[in-house]
Formats: C-alpha cells, sequence, structure tokens
C-alpha cells in the first residue's frame, strides 16, 4: 500500500484541482492509491470549505471536503469484506453515504467531518450488504438489523473461549443466546431466530436442466399452486356448471325411461362405484332385454353430450 504521506507537489496540485490526482479509469488498487495521495484538510480549511458550502453552496468546496474523506471510506469498507461482495462496490456505497454527509454537515456543531462522516458511510454499506448479501432480505428490524452485523463476531469470540474440542460446535448454547440478547438489549428468540436465517443457504427454485436431455427438479416443482391459476381457475368453473346447470339441463332433453336409465346408471352411484342399477335389472323391471336397454343407455348418452355441448 502507497504511504499516505504525499509529497509537496502532489499536495499543491490537489490543493487546486484535487480531481487532477484521482485517475478517470483504472482498477481498484489505482483508485486506494490515488485517494492515499489526496492531502487531509487541517480544521480550519474544513471549517471553511463547509461554511462556503452551506452559505453560499459552493459545490467546490464540497469537493474538497469529500476528496480529503475517500480514504476514510476505503478504510471503513475493509471492514465488510467477509461477506463476499465486491470490495468496490463497498468503497462505491460508502461514497455515497460521505457525500450525504458532507451536504448535512453543520461546522458550528463542534465535530470533525471524519466523526459525522462515519456514521453515514457505515449506514449506506450496511444498507447495501442488507440489500444484495441474499436475494431474500435477512434483516429489516433494527434488532434485525443489530444481531445481523454483530452475531457472527460474537459467534467467533465464543469459540475462541472454548476448548479445541469443543470448538468445532456451531449453533450457540442457550447461555450464550442469552449472553447475545443481554449484550445487544435484543429478545432471546430474536438471537434464535437471526441464527437461523445466517446458517440457512439460498435455494434455486427453478434450477437450469443439467443437460443431456435431463429436466432438472426443483422447488417451484413443488412449490406452485395450480389452483390460483386464471386458466385452471376459467376451466375448474366451467366443469361445475357443467356437472350442475349442464346435466340437468341436458336431462331434460331426454323421454322420461331414458332419463331414468340414465339416473340409474351413472347418477345414482357411490363414489366406490356402487349402489347404481344393473342392465338386467333396469330391463327386468321395463321388459325388456338388457341389451335393448344398453342401445338406450348409448342413444341418451349421444343426445346429454350434444345437449352439453350446446349449453358450453
Amino acid at each position: 500500500m502507497t504511504s499516505m504521506a504525499a509529497s509537496p507537489c502532489a499536495n499543491a496540485v490537489a490543493l487546486t484541482n484535487p480531481w487532477a490526482v484521482v485517475p478517470p479509469l483504472g482498477n481498484l488498487d489505482a483508485y486506494i492509491t490515488a485517494v492515499n495521495r489526496l492531502p487531509m484538510l487541517t480544521h480550519e480549511e474544513e471549517q471553511r470549505f463547509a461554511r462556503e458550502l452551506r452559505d453560499q453552496d459552493n459545490l467546490e468546496a464540497a469537493g474538497k471536503l469529500v476528496l480529503s474523506h475517500l480514504r476514510l471510506v476505503v478504510s471503513t469498507s475493509r471492514q465488510y469484506l467477509g461477506y463476499g461482495l465486491p470490495h468496490a462496490d463497498l468503497i462505491q456505497e460508502g461514497n455515497i453515504g460521505l457525500m450525504k454527509a458532507v451536504k448535512r454537515f453543520d461546522p458550528d456543531q463542534g465535530v470533525r467531518l471524519v466523526s459525522y462522516a462515519l456514521h453515514w458511510i457505515k449506514a449506506e454499506i450496511h444498507e447495501y450488504i442488507l440489500k444484495n448479501w441474499r436475494m431474500v432480505k435477512v434483516a429489516t428490524t433494527k434488532a434485525q438489523r443489530k444481531l445481523f452485523f454483530n452475531l457472527r463476531s460474537m459467534k467467533q469470540g465464543f469459540k475462541a473461549d472454548l476448548d479445541a474440542e469443543l470448538a468445532h460446535r456451531d449453533a450457540l448454547t442457550e447461555d450464550q443466546i442469552d449472553v447475545v440478547a443481554r449484550e445487544l438489549h435484543v429478545k432471546p428468540e430474536e438471537v434464535r431466530e437471526m441464527e437461523t436465517r445466517l446458517s440457512g443457504g439460498e435455494v434455486l427454485l427453478d434450477p437450469m436442466p443439467p443437460g443431456d436431455g435431463e429436466q432438472a427438479f426443483g422447488p417451484i416443482a413443488y412449490l406452485s399452486d395450480e389452483r390460483h391459476e386464471p386458466t385452471a381457475m376459467l376451466e375448474s368453473a366451467q366443469r361445475d356448471v357443467l356437472a350442475t346447470e349442464g346435466i340437468a339441463t341436458a336431462l331434460k332433453s331426454l323421454d322420461e325411461r331414458s332419463r331414468r336409465i340414465v339416473t340409474e346408471r351413472w347418477l345414482n352411484v357411490n363414489d366406490d362405484g356402487s349402489g347404481g342399477m344393473t342392465l338386467h335389472e333396469l330391463a327386468a323391471e321395463y321388459g325388456v332385454s338388457a341389451e335393448r336397454i344398453r342401445q338406450i343407455e348409448v342413444a341418451a348418452m349421444k343426445k346429454m353430450r350434444g345437449a352439453l355441448a350446446e349449453y358450453a
């Protein structure tokens, strides 16, 4: 890492045109090297530029305040590299927080900008991590945010105090949960819930096919509820209408004997298929052959299908 001390020539250039020190293009290391070469402002300079921004809306003064504190953003962002997010993105979000702090900074409050800006820088980085650490947001309330950014480090501290043979344990004990809840001023059940959220991984609902003509199977296959799919709902409603009003209308199109045969053969049956009259029973009742009853049934069913088609 390049030394934070810059040459007098570089300081002179930075004070007259700070943007000339920061390269317009380059990798992250070049950016970090450049911002560490920017000179720090004295207390008098910081007060003067802050008042020019507040009283005169001087954007050049705002730029000098921002540039002189870019190294603070770089230093702060390093504390959050353990969340697996790009360092450049963390720095970018921290810079947004720095600009918000500069805009709201009041030089008459008696504090240095570095102390005031640190809160805004961390707030923006925290928000970025919570939005992008996982697809599903894991912390929304104030207590959950506090647990998210402190629970892992506290668990590491608990492991360091354990014997080597017990350090492999990942879950917190009840005593440790009580300690975390007491120190962070949250409820024990909130600690348990956040530990569960942090220990659980993400599952792809609709995985990509593995190849070779195989079909991937994911949770989307059994999580989807087709009952409320619009097409399925319309089809179900249509079936219900046909099964009630449609059948009643189709039966009215039959003569009395055909209607009774269809009713006894197809409608007066139990779920297990029992209860309806057989062809021979109906044949004996009407004094005809079972074959004749079957013919009447076939003709009646054909007529009903036509009536149902017209009804639909």
